[in-house]
């Protein structure tokens, strides 16, 4: 086959996806082999490809086509996420844009309308993850709300409601006015703001004095219910017993008294409102307060408001604080920094609100998964993750698992008209359980519950309903792929699904869902920036692809990418990596055009060195990359595979045999070649997956349906680490040769003479004579004049020059670099010996002048040999 000039992504990678999906290649079933499995983080539903997916991604990829080339049955399963907060959030988006309101359509109307929206949507983002080469068995395609992950979810919590692990009750949760629904603590992100803390007038009833309270919500005074002191804080105790006046709202409340209120912190008065701040919940039950919810769902005031009543809450706040101020209940207002929480999903302000939920008691399920955490028997990579884990697990709170919306898994519970309710796994049952209460009852007096269970409690069973039901036992497949390999996801879902995950794989499979959790670090672009959309920072990963090569764009990916630490990404590497590519792609054109007229000429003695080398280097690189997996640094894996192929192979190898012009290589040296060749497209294709398919095609005769994902890598074995060591000092001898030869002007077709010691070893010679474009290697021992001196190691060399330089003008050169050389030490010596300096100045300061002098000694020595050489004496 004729192989272009150039490497033409375009050209290549649609065609090979093909073949690979035609021929089944993804695809794994039980056998005999040990199994790799890697189940993807799903993404949304709603979601299309971004920086942070193909990064995430990339080193799934990484990871499972390792795996199946190191005899594993590699499986990685994909799917996708319902997403209940942000797909009902879409779907409400595009209805109003038709100009049709959520509440006029029936639960089943509004749902036929969200999988409709996923029916659209919902394979895009998968489609484009073959764009990046990823090797997912996608005949597993797994969704959360589909008929087996949805069964698993009720199944479940059946099971913990039976357990006394679920419960209903009325708390202060974390309300998302946007998308009005409850949300987790953990789907609060706290954001500085600037703001405002106002200073409000509350007067003792009755009385004509007043005590100053500071709040940044001066909109929820309409829910206050108490005001509360500490009964140390002798500045108040003239309040004890009495009520406060609310300012405008004119209602008196109590005066609490409590150890939480701290003297010191703002004016020592706290306004307590049990309905919409945790803190002031847990002080109204504990005074037995009363609690008034004043907000509507959607943020709005609701009765309770007054004359604010329908009003947005942030517009209340606004024109709250004109009418404090004019009725004359406004101490002060001032400038105020505080953090405030916002929904990770909508980014609305969230509104601590009183609600009845559904909740998870977690206690008792964090244990297990965090003893896992911590005696590795999951391991965190990088480990420093493991403190942050322990942190969340030992300050656990129990999980709201209720969602005010109408897309995701209903909670499976039924309510009598007595107020009661059973929870059962279908309709069927549910109707048994209330007829065991009330014998008369009918289906249709049964009501189900409305809200749905947060998206997490999907997903946090993903590793084992892929496979099977959540609660199954003997599952052929779940007991072969169970628990899984690795997990790769980010960090800033730790708890959110990592944890959880943990705990329902000891909670119903009584054991851990995987082995291993690389945690991959944040995208950002070379300024730091975190990359979004709102910023305009973050390229679009296919626009990339189509630019770069989807391998161009991998190798730009993970050379930035070290684990768990924020990736700065620099387009220029993605450049980096389609210039490889045309190296790889050149360095093949030249191995394959060698085949056709090799001779059965003798091997050449730097020929079968460099074979013997090339061997070695590439049994150590096997070495070191299985090393550098197992500390999951693929970036730096990655790193060493570039320069094994880019120097080692490419610029030395290929370098060290290629032929004379005009002259055919030998055969037994070109098979070598070839054989070189396919163990690095072998080692490289994990990373690169499409330029390696198709020159591994091209470098042998194969049957239809062979892959290089499917040809074994050589395993790690032993190196001659002592030939490796003196090749290096020869390459190093070499690279001062060549730079000589720059230094001078000197073609490389000009042949040096090189004087070496008697001792000097004859073993690479022929490598140092073809390398460095030597005629011949000297070791006589004797040194001619007006040569230039080199040291490598403990050998010391020359080559001469006087044939090719002007020898007084090197001399004077020499000359005047050493006087400027020896005025530099003398500087840096005074300095050292001055006292004063030495005691005063830092270490790292003082360090650095020692080498300076260490530097200027070496260089000094070195031309003070230079001119003994270039003038005879």
């Amino acid at each position: 086959m004729e192989l272009a000039t150039k490497y033409s992504p375009e050209a290549v990678e649609s065609r090979w996806y093909e073949y690979w999906m035609k021929h089944r290649l993804f695809h794994s079933e039980p056998d005999h082999r040990p199994a790799y499995t890697i189940v993807i983080p799903p993404p949304n539903v709603t979601g299309v490809l971004h920086m942070g997916h193909m990064l995430n991604n990339s080193i799934q990829d990484i990871l499972v086509r390792r795996a199946r080339m190191r005899g594993f049955n590699a499986c990685w399963v994909p799917g996708t996420d319902h997403a209940s907060i942000a797909t009902e959030a879409k779907v409400v988006g595009r209805l109003a844009a038709q100009g049709i309101q959520k509440q006029d359509l029936t639960r089943e109307q509004f749902l036929e309308h969200a999988w409709e929206w996923t029916r659209e949507h919902g394979g895009i983002i998968l489609e484009q993850l073959k764009r990046l080469g990823a090797s997912c068995d996608w005949e597993r395609t797994a969704f959360t709300m589909d008929e087996e992950r949805s069964q698993s979810v009720i199944d479940v919590f059946v099971e913990l409601y039976r357990q006394g692990l679920i419960y209903r009750g009325v708390r202060v949760v974390n309300w998302d006015p946007k998308a009005r629904t409850a949300l987790s603590d953990e789907e609060v992100v706290y954001q500085e703001q600037q703001g405002k803390l106002y200073y409000l007038r509350y007067y003792v009833e009755g009385e004509d004095r007043y005590v100053v309270v500071a709040t940044t919500r001066p909109e929820t005074i309409m829910g206050d219910t108490a005001v509360c002191i500490n009964p140390e804080d002798e500045r108040y105790h003239f309040l004890k017993g009495k009520r406060l006046i609310i300012p405008l709202v004119g209602r008196a409340v109590p005066v609490i008294e409590d150890e939480y209120v701290d003297i010191e912190f703002g004016t020592g008065c706290l306004k307590v409102t049990p309905a919409h701040d945790v803190n002031d919940y847990m002080l109204g039950e504990k005074h037995q307060l009363e609690t008034i919810d004043i907000f509507h769902d959607d943020g709005s005031l609701n009765e309770h408001g007054g004359v604010y009543a329908g009003m947005d809450r942030f517009e209340v706040r606004e024109k709250i604080e004109g009418d404090l101020a004019a009725a004359g209940l406004l101490e002060k207002v001032e400038a105020y920094t505080n953090k405030v929480g916002h929904s990770e999903r909508t980014f609305a302000p969230i509104e601590p609100k009183l609600s009845m939920q559904w909740f998870l008691r977690m206690e008792g399920l964090a244990a297990p998964a965090l003893d896992a955490v911590m005696k590795d028997e999951i391991r965190l990579h990088p480990a420093k993750f493991k403190n942050t884990y322990r942190y969340w697990m030992e300050n656990i709170k129990d999980w709201c698992i209720s969602r005010q919306l109408w897309w995701g898994h209903r909670i499976p519970a039924y309510y009598l008209p007595d107020g009661s309710f059973v929870v059962a796994s279908s309709d069927e049952e549910a109707l048994h359980l209330a007829q065991q209460k009330v014998p008369s009852l009918r289906a249709e007096d049964l009501r189900r519950e409305s809200d749905c269970l947060d998206t997490w409690f999907s997903s946090w069973l993903w590793p084992i309903t892929v496979f099977a039901p959540a609660m199954s036992r003997d599952d052929k497949e779940l007991s072969y792929y169970y628990p899984t390999s690795d997990l790769v996801t980010g960090p800033d879902i730790l708890f959110f699904w990592v944890a959880r995950m943990i705990m329902a794989g000891y909670a119903f499979q009584g054991k851990k869902p995987f082995e291993n959790v690389y945690l991959t670090g944040i995208v950002r672009d070379n300024q730091g920036r975190k990359m979004s959309k709102t910023l305009g920072n973050s390229p679009d990963p296919l626009d990339l692809i189509d630019k770069y090569g989807a391998d161009g764009v991998r190798m730009g990916l993970i050379m930035s990418a070290p684990a768990g630490n924020d990736i700065l990404f620099d387009e220029s590497l993605c450049e980096q990596g389609r210039n490889f590519c045309n190296k790889i792609w050149n360095a093949f054109r030249l191995v394959k055009g060698w085949t056709d007229d090799a001779s059965e000429a003798p091997q050449p003695e730097a020929s079968r060195l460099a074979s013997y080398w090339m061997r070695q280097v590439l049994s150590k690189a096997a070495t070191e990359l299985e090393d550098l997996f197992s500390k999951y640094r693929i970036s730096e894996a990655l790193t060493l595979v570039y320069k094994l192929i880019r120097d080692d192979f490419s610029s030395y190898y290929l370098e060290l045999i290629k032929p004379a012009y005009g002259t055919p290589i030998d055969r037994v040296t070109c098979d070598e070649a070839l054989g070189f060749f396919d163990e690095v497209l072998r080692i490289l294709h994990p990373f690169m997956p499409f330029i390696t398919e198709e020159l591994w095609q091209n470098l042998a005769e194969r049957r239809e349906g062979e892959s290089i994902m499917n040809a074994q890598q050589r395993p790690a074995e032993s190196f001659d680490e002592a030939f490796l060591s003196r090749f290096a000092a020869v390459q190093e001898l070499i690279t001062s040769i060549r730079s000589l030869r720059t230094s001078k002007n000197l073609s490389p077709r000009e042949a040096l003479t090189l004087e070496a010691s008697e001792s000097y070893p004859s073993e690479l010679d022929e490598v140092l004579i073809k390398m460095a474009g030597l005629s011949e290697i000297d070791r006589s021992g004797k040194r001619s004049e007006g040569a230039v001196s080199f040291v490598i190691g403990t050998d010391e060399f020359a080559v001469p020059m006087a044939a090719y330089i002007n020898v007084e003008e090197e001399l004077a050169k020499l000359r005047a670099d050493l006087e400027y050389q020896q005025k530099f030490l003398a500087g840096v010596e005074k300095k050292l010996s001055n006292e004063s300096f030495v005691s005063k100045a830092p270490e790292a300061v003082i360090a650095l002048e020692q080498k300076k002098k260490t530097d200027a000694e070496s260089r000094i020595a070195s031309i003070k040999q230079s001119i003994r050489q270039l003038s005879g004496k």
